[in-house]
């Protein structure tokens, strides 16, 4: 390269440079809220039966896996994790949010 182009590139690029950063924000899980915040999730130890007598059939569900067996109903808004047939947790499901 010519001694010209190397000096115009790295004027160019220090002039550029504070436009090409961005700000990192980290909110740890437990910080995050939605909208969908005000859903009364199914709570630990709330059988499978009462669940589905509460929020219906699931849209989706996996079969029990590993030992203890482990599985998962997935609804519209949230997913419910279960130990044979008991809640051991429930979570609300992510949503997208675009971009500004």
């Amino acid at each position: 390269m010519k001694p010209y182009s190397i000096r115009s590139l790295a004027v160019v690029l220090l002039l550029a440079a504070p436009t090409l950063q961005a700000e990192i924000i980290k909110i740890p899980v437990g910080q995050q809220k939605s909208a969908q915040s005000d859903i009364q999730l199914p709570p630990h130890g709330e059988s499978q039966a009462a669940v589905k007598a509460r929020y219906g059939d699931p849209l989706k569900w996996t079969q029990a896996v590993g030992e203890p067996p482990i599985s998962r109903w997935e609804y519209a808004d949230f997913s419910v994790y279960f130990e044979h047939d008991h809640v051991v947790h429930a979570v609300l499901m992510g949503t997208a949010k675009a971009a500004h």
